[in-house]
């Protein structure tokens, strides 16, 4: 892994759960880590419920847009994380691949979103302590 990790998350339409992982990833790590996000198949635009559920706990996802899932975007991630949906992403040696098993926010109101929001972050803050741990003080 180079200096400061770089993580990808990935679902088909890049319009909610990878949208709300990259979110909080960014939110809690700060620039220890290098944020991206990308879809198979985006969207046209974010899930308005993950919006909303996100700006309950005062994070603003509101100008992102999904973006389509490149070679380039895998090659630059050290980890690459699928959200649950099937996804598959080229492979490259040295690269670490997960999956959180994740369901999908799509057409569902903020209220069922809001235990996914929840979920990802407890997933991201693992995520944070194995390849971004604050720095001893």
């Amino acid at each position: 892994m180079s200096e400061k990790p770089s993580v990808l998350f990935v679902c088909v339409h890049n319009a909610g759960r990878s949208q709300m992982a990259a979110a909080w990833l960014a939110h809690l790590a700060g620039d220890r880590v290098e944020v991206r996000s990308a879809g198979s198949n985006p969207g046209d635009a974010v899930n308005p419920a993950a919006v909303e559920a996100m700006a309950e706990v005062g994070i603003d996802i509101s100008a992102e847009q999904p973006k389509i899932l490149t070679v380039d975007a895998v090659k630059e991630s050290d980890v690459c994380i699928t959200m649950g949906c099937g996804d598959t992403c080229p492979v490259f040696p040295g690269k670490r691949y997960l999956d959180w098993k994740l369901e999908d926010p799509a057409g569902q109101g903020v209220a069922a979103v809001r235990p996914i929001r929840d979920e990802i972050k407890v997933m991201v803050e693992g995520l944070i302590e194995e390849i971004a741990p604050e720095a001893s003080k």
